[in-house]
């Protein structure tokens, strides 16, 4: 093994170490893949997510969500066939308060390369940033994102065991926080996958919440592959407990520009 493999090997058992919330606020309803696209890779995409069915009233502070469209709008690019950074930058359609920025984040992710022909892919993404306290009770949050996954054939999983914490708001004395998410799906055909896509919020990482205050979000899928340079997701997601937003509607477009 190689000096770079060494270091990048490192680097990502250091930050798994470190790990010695609330989910992703409907921003980013995104289960990611391990893969990195090829170095000097831009790729952008818009994340559009409607909840249809919401919270009505404000709580502690942040505005509803019922009938709220949120526009995400990611760039990342590839340094490296082991690093990449992308950045976000969330705003909000309230149905009476007009199109409002809501904040920004930053998310560096190391993987493990292809080249090295791990019988699993492999990466962690960390994500840390700011949102307006009017859209959160946390203004600023942390998150530490270890993925796998792995293709079967027609079948593809991914898991997504992350933990999130408060940095600055009412939660901070929560600490961290297990939020996992999860997708399998199926290639119908080569250019058509469904599946079903999992978001959870389970509450501090060492105690987790009841069940009654859990949040776990269910978003049948559909994944189409028209191109290499295009990325198109939807999704239709429901809580069947209704502790969080109950009816959400997700779509992600996104396309790739190679320098």
């Amino acid at each position: 093994m190689g000096l770079l493999r060494l270091s990048t090997l490192a680097i990502i058992i250091f930050q798994i170490w470190l790990i010695t919330a609330h989910g992703q606020d409907n921003y980013e309803i995104q289960v990611y893949g391990s893969e990195m696209d090829p170095p000097g890779t831009t790729t952008l995409e818009l994340h559009s997510n409607f909840t249809v069915q919401g919270s009505k009233i404000p709580r502690d502070g942040v505005v509803p969500t019922n009938h709220a469209m949120h526009e995400t709008l990611e760039v990342s690019h590839s340094f490296t066939d082991y690093f990449e950074t992308g950045v976000y930058v969330f705003s909000s359609i309230q149905p009476d308060g007009g199109w409002q920025w809501v904040g920004s984040h930053i998310r560096p992710r190391f993987a493990v390369p292809e080249s090295w022909h791990w019988p699993i892919g492999l990466s962690l993404g960390q994500e840390v940033g700011y949102q307006r306290r009017q859209f959160s009770e946390n203004t600023w949050t942390y998150e530490l994102q270890p993925i796998i996954d792995k293709k079967l054939g027609r079948w593809y999983l991914s898991f997504n065991p992350t933990f999130d914490r408060a940095l600055h708001g009412n939660d901070v004395h929560r600490g961290f926080e297990f939020s996992p998410n999860a997708k399998v799906s199926y290639d119908f055909t080569r250019k058509i996958a469904g599946g079903l896509e999992y978001y959870g919020s389970l509450g501090p990482a060492t105690d987790f919440l009841p069940l009654a205050r859990q949040h776990h979000q269910f978003f049948p899928s559909i994944d189409l592959d028209v191109s290499p340079n295009w990325e198109l997701n939807f999704g239709v997601g429901f809580d069947p407990s209704h502790a969080g937003d109950h009816l959400i509607v997700k779509f992600i477009i996104g396309r790739r520009f190679r320098w």
